[in-house]
């Protein structure tokens, strides 16, 4: 698999709200190219929130996301931003269950007009990535979660990205899964070179990244509410 260069993610003054509930309050931070940041904070924070809107899934209601620069909202391309900038993981791994594993990982490469047998082999040669060359064609209830789970990253990395978006991805996985998902990906950002964002409400994730940020009822908590203002 090539090294993607790192995406840049601003968030600038970014607000949401769900009806009378204020999720995000003008929210801005900058990562750079390659760094790993790990979003921390209770539940109901924002924290998930705010991942769905720098990947393109939820439009903000003020404010900007921009993705090397490019305002992913005013351009009206939410979409091709995720198929050709960003991966997800997801804390539940939705997997097919009707498809093998090397098939889960090929889906997004369809819509991608990827052609069958590059599919296949970029398929087998990620699934091989994450320690799961053997299970390429076992069903997902073949698999247990912790594999399931890299099926996931498997499928994340399918296309590429340079922004690699985790939320929280341990969070139905036992201590000892869960600190083999993170070192996976680790690991793969140290190699491949991505930026990467994880969610978790463990502030000890913390430990593997370049640096935590906090959020406490929607913004910024504290000094970095001033130290990551663009």
């Amino acid at each position: 698999m090539n090294a993607p260069a790192g995406a840049e993610v601003i968030v600038d003054g970014v607000s949401k709200s769900f009806g009378r509930i204020s999720a995000l309050r003008e929210v801005s931070l900058r990562v750079a190219p390659r760094e790993a940041v790990v979003i921390t904070g209770r539940s109901g924070s924002g924290k998930s929130t705010l991942l769905a809107m720098i990947g393109g899934l939820e439009q903000p209601d003020a404010g900007e996301v921009l993705i090397d620069r490019r305002p992913i909202w005013r351009s009206g391309q939410p979409a091709l931003a995720r198929r050709e900038v960003v991966g997800f993981v997801f804390q539940r791994h939705l997997l097919l269950g009707a498809l093998s594993a090397r098939a889960n990982v090929e889906v997004p490469l369809i819509g991608a007009r990827v052609h069958r047998r590059e599919r296949r082999e970029r398929a087998l040669a990620l699934l091989d990535e994450v320690g799961l060359a053997d299970r390429a064609e076992h069903l997902p209830s073949e698999l247990s979660g912790g594999e399931s789970q890299r099926v996931a990253v498997a499928r994340a990395l399918a296309n590429e990205p340079r922004l690699l978006l985790a939320d929280e991805p341990t969070g139905a996985l036992d201590s000892v899964t869960s600190e083999r998902v993170l070192d996976l990906l680790f690991r793969l950002r140290d190699r491949l070179g991505m930026t990467l964002l994880v969610v978790s409400y463990d502030r000890s994730v913390g430990v593997r990244a370049d640096r935590t940020i906090t959020l406490v009822d929607g913004t910024l908590e504290g000094a970095e509410a001033a130290l990551f203002q663009r």
